[in-house]
């Protein structure tokens, strides 16, 4: 009777496989935030010295125009204004973005409406080759094509917006493409047959119906790739200038968060007021890789509500 008890009160194998499988997944849980939490620690206490223990003022960096932190201003103030690049990071991501997202939306509609079977045949590797290759091939592409093109057409050096816009919209074309095909794909068959069995046309039932479906997929995708481009660094600098100054037109050298960041943490003294204003610039880029994190999750719950 005891050894009856026993036998069955003693834990399985299976149970210990279980456990110890729990107890794997909770320590890579637990990892991950620690890292997660150690970043945001490490780039927030480095970022937030400007303010707290260099004494800079927090409007004065965010719209200041001129980026010079070895010089003073007339008033003795470090000449760290921020603005230059966080305009130039948003121009360059946006316009990026508004180029890519029609093409995108039409090679996605093409492999999973007009004609999958080309599609995933054709299109499919080429998407894949696109985002298999890396960024600084595309900027060597962009020093050797886009900007020598720029320059015969517009005239000027050829670095500017425009060549980091065309660069960018190439890099993120085939990850916004992928994203609305997976979207497209996700759209209910029935939506189809149905929209099919009312009258309607095949266009009417793609952008009347299935398009309408897969919105929130879509401006998913769509920030997704904006994301992607604003935290961009080695592509655009080879072409867009790396000039600190407001940009006065799309042909005109700027300067992005990133281009800046690359060129410069190198050359600073850790702990100097050089390097806490870089270290700033990071801690911006953090937090706007954030707030493209909140809208995805935003985005994705209003589908899921739909």
């Amino acid at each position: 009777m005891d050894q009856i008890r026993e036998s069955l009160l003693k834990t399985s194998i299976a149970t210990k496989r279980e456990r110890f499988g729990r107890s794997i997944t909770m320590a890579a849980l637990i990892l991950i935030a620690v890292i997660v939490i150690s970043i945001f620690y490490f780039i927030a206490s480095k970022g937030l010295s400007t303010f707290f223990v260099d004494k800079i003022n927090v409007w004065d960096f965010l719209s200041g125009k001129t980026w010079n932190p070895s010089s003073t201003d007339a008033h003795g103030k470090p000449e760290v204004g921020a603005l230059p690049m966080i305009v130039g990071s948003f121009l360059i991501t946006v316009l990026s973005a508004i180029i890519a997202t029609p093409f995108a939306i039409g090679t996605a509609v093409f492999m999973t409406e007009i004609s999958p079977k080309n599609g995933s045949r054709i299109l499919q590797p080429v998407i894949e080759l696109l985002v298999g290759i890396p960024s600084v091939v595309y900027g060597f592409i962009g020093l050797t094509v886009i900007v020598p093109l720029q320059r015969h057409i517009f005239g000027g050096s050829g670095f500017g917006v425009l060549a980091g816009t065309v660069v960018l919209f190439v890099m993120i074309l085939p990850t916004v493409t992928s994203m609305t095909v997976d979207t497209l794909r996700s759209v209910p068959h029935y939506y189809r047959e149905s929209a099919l069995a009312i009258g309607a046309t095949r266009w009417q039932a793609i952008y009347k119906v299935i398009l309408r479906a897969a919105t929130p997929g879509i401006l998913t995708a769509i920030v997704f790739g904006m994301a992607r481009a604003f935290g961009e660094a080695l592509a655009v600098q080879m072409v867009v200038g790396n000039a600190p100054i407001l940009p006065a037109n799309l042909t005109s050298p700027a300067a992005t968060l990133t281009s800046i960041l690359t060129q410069g943490i190198g050359n600073t003294v850790m702990g100097s007021m050089q390097n806490d204003v870089l270290w700033t610039l990071a801690l911006i880029l953090l937090l706007m890789s954030l707030v493209f994190n909140i809208i995805i999750r935003l985005i994705g719950k209003k589908g899921e509500l739909k």
